[in-house]
C-alpha cells in the first residue's frame, strides 16, 4: 500500500527540478511541516520564503515574485488559502495574470476531526468562478508528480488541491503524459459513467469493479482538471452511456458535479446524480468516516448506478 502523500511528492519533484531551475520558489504560511516542504527549505534556502500565518500576504508576495520572473509555488492549508485570501487570488493572481501556483494542502475533509473551520469543501466552487484561474485535483502520487512537472512550465495562475494523507494508487506508474485540461478515461464502459476528481477517483474505480461483478459496464473518467474542463469527454460520455454520476470531496453546490451538469444540460441532457457533501456543515471525523457518512463509497455508487439502470442486486 502506498505510504507517500501527494504533498511529499510535490516537494520531491520541486527539489529535483530546482537543481536546474533557480526561478522555482516555494512559499509557506508557517506550513513547511504540514506541506512537507522542510526538505526544500533546507536544500534551497534562497528559493524558499516563510511568510508566517498570513495567507493574504503570501499570495501578494508570490504575485510580486512572479512579476519578477520567478515561478512561485504557494503551499498553505486549502481551507485558509481559498477563503482568507480569495480577494488577493482574484486580483493579484487571476486579474493581474501572474504565474502563481496555489497549492491548497489538506483539502476537502483531510482535517476531518477539526470540523467545518478546517474543512475545505467550498474551494473548488470559489476558485473555478474566478476568470483566468485553472483548478486541478491530482488523484494519486503518480499523477501529482506529472502534474507538478507540467505546472513548472505552465504559465498562468492555478489552484491545486491535495489531501493530507497518502492515497491508494490510481496509476501503476508515472510513465504517462499529464495534460492540463484533458481528462483521463480510466475504465471503459457503455452503460453508465462515473466522473471523479482527486481522491474520489479511487472510489470510482472501486465502484467500477463492484458494478462489473453485477454485470454493469461502467466508464470511469478522472477529471483532474476541473477548469478548464474537458467538455468533449463529458458530452461523449453523455451520448455513449446515457447516464452520469459525479463524485467529489466537496460541496454538491458549485463543484465538479455542478461543472459537469452545466455541460450536460446545455449539450446533451441525460440522467445525472451528484454525490458529495450536502448543503450542511460536514460532520467531524476521520476522512474515511466522513466519506462513508455521505455516501462517497463504492457501495453507494454501485447502488445509485443500479437504481439509475433500473436494476436490482
Amino acid at each position: 500500500m502506498n505510504t507517500i502523500p501527494n504533498r511529499q511528492v510535490i516537494c520531491e519533484t520541486l527539489l529535483e527540478l530546482a537543481k536546474d531551475d533557480r526561478d522555482i520558489m516555494v512559499l509557506a504560511s508557517d506550513s513547511r511541516g504540514s506541506a512537507a516542504m522542510a526538505p526544500f527549505a533546507k536544500a534551497y534556502p534562497d528559493q524558499f520564503v516563510e511568510v508566517g500565518i498570513a495567507e493574504q500576504n503570501i499570495v501578494g508576495i508570490s504575485a510580486g515574485l512572479a512579476h519578477s520572473g520567478k515561478k512561485p509555488f504557494v503551499t498553505s492549508p486549502a481551507c485558509f488559502l481559498s477563503m482568507r485570501s480569495i480577494e488577493q487570488i482574484k486580483v493579484d493572481v487571476a486579474y493581474s495574470g501572474t504565474n502563481v501556483k496555489l497549492v491548497g494542502i489538506s483539502g476537502g475533509v483531510s482535517y476531518g476531526a477539526l470540523g467545518m473551520s478546517h474543512h475545505s469543501v467550498q474551494d473548488i466552487a470559489v476558485a473555478r468562478a474566478i476568470p483566468g484561474l485553472s483548478v486541478i485535483l491530482p488523484s494519486d502520487r503518480h499523477e501529482t508528480k506529472r502534474m507538478t512537472e507540467a505546472l513548472v512550465n505552465h504559465n498562468g495562475g492555478v489552484y491545486i488541491r491535495i489531501g493530507r494523507n497518502a492515497v491508494e494508487d490510481v496509476y501503476e506508474s508515472h510513465d504517462y503524459e499529464f495534460i492540463i485540461g484533458k481528462s483521463v478515461r480510466m475504465r471503459e464502459g457503455t452503460d453508465i459513467t462515473i466522473i471523479a476528481a482527486g481522491e474520489t477517483v479511487r472510489v470510482a474505480l472501486d465502484a467500477h469493479e463492484a458494478l462489473k461483478q453485477a454485470g454493469v459496464s461502467c466508464r470511469v473518467i478522472n477529471m483532474h482538471t476541473i477548469k478548464p474542463l474537458d467538455e468533449q469527454a463529458i458530452i461523449q460520455a453523455a451520448k455513449e452511456t446515457g447516464r452520469i454520476i459525479t463524485v467529489e470531496e466537496h460541496s454538491v453546490l458549485g463543484g465538479l458535479g455542478a461543472a459537469v451538469a452545466e455541460v450536460v444540460v446545455q449539450n446533451h441532457p441525460v440522467a445525472m446524480r451528484i454525490i458529495g457533501i450536502p448543503d450542511e456543515p460536514a460532520i467531524a471525523g476521520k476522512s474515511s468516516e466522513v466519506f462513508e457518512h455521505y455516501g462517497i463509497s463504492k457501495n453507494n455508487l454501485k447502488q445509485i448506478a443500479l437504481e439509475m439502470l433500473g436494476k436490482q442486486e
